[in-house]
């Protein structure tokens, strides 16, 4: 980056690794994680804005996946300490962070396959007077409240257009879809931050633009989204805080375009290319666009094969 400092109004102060933010919703400190020998994460301070959606990328093996775990208590971490919503989370189990309100999904999907679509969106649900073992017995002391979160789960249903789903057994769901599932499940707890772990792996084109939309409605809700994501392209455009971690440390962070245009960044994480746009992902689907013109491609080759 140039010399001159660089400002932003989610800032507080200079655009860096590590700057503080007007209003952040999750602040770590002196956060270190090791495996024998190996540092997978080592964050001296890094803040997340509230109302935002910041993506987290660099390189495989960069220490993103760890942190999140860090973050949200599914492992311990070496040292450090980190806060959310001003709230101490270092040592809290991960039922209790999601109640707090910070919730997560994973790169690889958690629905119970033998379950059907709507009873692995109940599951996600807090505050279940029948999940203990004396209320279940009486149904009047638990029936209004199932009544209250099943009609919860089939309007996100509806919403994440799953509501065909319902019945089938989630096992029998895409992949895509069940990244759908995750991410409508997640909601059933009325989060306030939502953490995403490569949202869009594995995905089928088809549904990308559906995820990218469902990503940016819970922006507009209020609530702050953390992804961490490999495809630079989605980051670009529907991110508006970037971070980037390489050996487990935090190295760059700011506005897309400052650090899409950070020659480490270029050269070391989104690679030589990364100016050629390959479609707007908001309004057109590229790789759809690809197979469309291959097929006028061969269909020109066929009719002057004809001619001749």
């Amino acid at each position: 980056m140039s010399d001159t400092a660089v400002t932003h109004p989610l800032v507080a102060g200079a655009v860096g690794p590590g700057c503080k933010k007007v209003d952040p919703i999750v602040v770590a400190d002196s956060v270190t994680r090791t495996f024998g020998g190996l540092t997978a994460v080592d964050v001296q301070h890094v803040e997340i804005p509230r109302g935002a959606i910041t993506a987290l990328i660099g390189p495989n093996g960069a220490g993103k996946t760890t942190f999140f775990n860090l973050l949200t208590g599914f492992d311990k971490p070496n040292t450090g300490s980190w806060s959310f919503e001003g709230s101490s989370l270092a040592g809290v189990p991960a039922y209790r962070v999601s109640r707090k309100g910070m919730v997560r999904t994973f790169q690889l999907t958690k629905s119970l396959g033998r379950l059907s679509v709507l009873q692995n969106m109940l599951l996600g649900a807090t505050k279940q007077p029948g999940e203990n073992i004396f209320t279940a017995l009486i149904k009047p002391l638990w029936r209004k409240r199932e009544e209250e979160i099943t009609a919860k789960a089939e309007e996100l249903l509806a919403r994440f257009k799953l509501d065909a789903k319902r019945d089938d057994y989630a096992a029998s769901l895409s992949g895509g879809q069940r990244k759908l599932l995750e991410m409508a499940r997640a909601l059933m707890s009325d989060p306030v931050l939502v953490m995403l772990d490569e949202p869009m792996a594995g995905v089928n084109p088809a549904l990308t633009q559906s995820l990218l939309g469902h990503i940016k409605e819970l922006k507009s809700e209020g609530m702050s989204v953390l992804f961490v994501e490999h495809d630079m392209h989605m980051v670009r455009h529907i991110s508006d805080w970037v971070i980037v971690m390489a050996e487990g440390r935090v190295v760059a962070e700011g506005p897309p375009e400052t650090v899409m245009s950070d020659p480490a960044v270029i050269d070391a994480y989104l690679g030589a290319h990364h100016d050629t746009d390959l479609g707007d992902m908001t309004g057109s689907n590229p790789v759809i666009e690809a197979k469309e013109a291959a097929a006028a491609h061969h269909g020109g080759n066929a009719d002057r094969k004809d001619e001749h």
